[in-house]
């Protein structure tokens, strides 16, 4: 029994560079991937719930038209900018995080950030795993207090197979992933379209809905910067971690293409139907699982209202494994331990916080998009401005250990984030104060 656990743990190097996932080295030729699965798979990470959550508030700080849809457009267009110029660099050297890391941070330094980072994702991990379980406590019992969900058993039995069924898929990697994502967009598109559509009859029409939403807004006090800056908080840390799947892309366009499905298709559509829900359903927490309340959805018929469940649960499995993902690769990557290994202890404890650490999910988000952006800020300019060419030789001689301009940045660009004016988003600031930073050290150090 100890030999079969020693050997499940040992890393086999050959296998891992040759598997389909190949956490530790660039990636070959072969190992890339087709447009079509990658692209599905991009719209399923980007169908989160943070979309809807995003919209759901924004729904009831300030007008629809044309204000949520211009604010919502913005701050996607910010966060798209960022995941494509960090994924066009994991598409150019077909690394992923950890392996741009070792040759920004050093070959010790990197698993600072890397085992920042995966610590973070890993509670995302638990945030998905907890949202599975309130959507299914919801849906099974509507008349729940919201005080009492954590503590029923249905949450905790739900959100433990979410858990163990994310987990399972992520296991067979990226072609686990595209198996699951490829037929769900179908069924997500579906529920989302009707979603918006019921939102729109029970206002009576649009013209009803914006006056609707008008007087909502009339109450808040919410500016458009405000908004705008709302929309990167929740996405600016997907667009960070953009290399863990632009690596795969053959093409520069589907690197491209990735984080634009990411984030101005996926994520700007969540966060107008999450609008709508919000203003038609400004009290309902199902509508911020679905974009619609479910009384609403259930007057439609069971069948209606169970493909809209089973809808949102797919979206939930598709970002749970595409989440999981993250931290599982970065950490082969720099622990040097086998990919399913990294699985198992990812997906276990990522369950495990899903049980406690949803109720902070706001806290959380905003914690992650302060800390985490002006890590990658070294990456940027030692990738686009001071040495490419490293980043392309295949291996690590000649790079340091630890390379403290790139430390001096980022604990610059974090306590930036503190200092940010009202009109830059805290992440934006930290991404863009590491970066100067970064590029002032690099040559008063070199």
């Amino acid at each position: 029994m100890l030999e079969k656990i020693k050997s499940w743990w040992t890393l086999d190097q050959e296998a891992e560079k040759n598997s389909a996932d190949n956490p530790l080295t660039a990636l070959s030729d072969h190992q890339r991937r087709n447009a079509g699965p990658l692209l599905a798979l991009a719209f399923g990470w980007g169908f989160l719930v943070t979309g809807l959550f995003t919209g759901s508030q924004l729904g009831n700080g300030i007008p629809f038209w044309p204000d949520i849809i211009i604010s919502t457009f913005l701050g996607n267009l910010a966060n798209f900018i960022v995941g494509a110029i960090v994924g066009y660099i994991g598409y150019k050297t077909a690394c992923n995080s950890g392996l741009l890391y070792r040759y920004v941070y050093g070959n010790v330094g990197a698993y600072i950030p890397v085992i920042f980072i995966s610590i973070l994702t890993i509670g995302w991990q638990g945030i998905v795993v907890g949202a599975f379980g309130i959507t299914w406590t919801l849906a099974l019992h509507p008349d729940i207090e919201s005080t009492e969900i954590f503590a029923s058993s249905t949450f905790l039995t739900t959100a433990i197979f979410a858990g163990i069924l994310y987990t399972a898929t992520t296991y067979f990697g990226v072609k686990g992933l595209e198996r699951i994502s490829i037929p769900s967009v179908a069924v997500l598109v579906f529920v989302g379209l009707y979603a918006i559509y019921l939102n729109v009859i029970q206002a009576g029409g649009f013209s009803g809905f914006q006056s609707l939403s008008t007087a909502i807004a009339a109450k808040s006090q919410m500016t458009t910067i405000e908004a705008i800056n709302i929309v990167i908080g929740s996405w600016i840390v997907g667009a960070v971690v953009m290399p863990e799947y632009t690596r795969f892309a053959k093409k520069g366009w589907v690197a491209i293409a990735i984080p634009f499905i990411v984030l101005i298709i996926a994520q700007w559509f969540l966060q107008i139907l999450g609008a709508l829900g919000g203003v038609v359903s400004s009290d309902s927490l199902f509508s911020m699982f679905l974009g619609v309340d479910l009384n609403i959805l259930m007057q439609q018929g069971l069948i209606i209202g169970w493909i809209g469940i089973i809808g949102m649960s797919l979206a939930l499995w598709t970002t749970g494994d595409a989440n999981l993902y993250l931290p599982v690769i970065q950490t082969s990557s720099i622990l040097k331990r086998p990919k399913h290994a990294m699985t198992i202890i990812c997906g276990l404890l990522g369950t495990i916080l899903g049980l406690g650490l949803y109720q902070y999910f706001f806290a959380f988000l905003a914690l992650l998009a302060s800390i985490v952006p002006p890590l990658i800020g070294p990456v940027i300019v030692e990738y686009y401005i001071i040495d490419k060419d490293k980043f392309h030789q295949g291996n690590f001689a000649g790079v340091v250990n630890w390379n403290p301009s790139a430390f001096i940045a980022y604990i610059a660009g974090a306590i930036s984030t503190y200092y940010s004016p009202v009109f830059i988003m805290p992440a934006i600031m930290g991404l863009v104060t590491s970066m100067v930073i970064y590029l002032l050290a690099r040559k008063l150090l070199k």
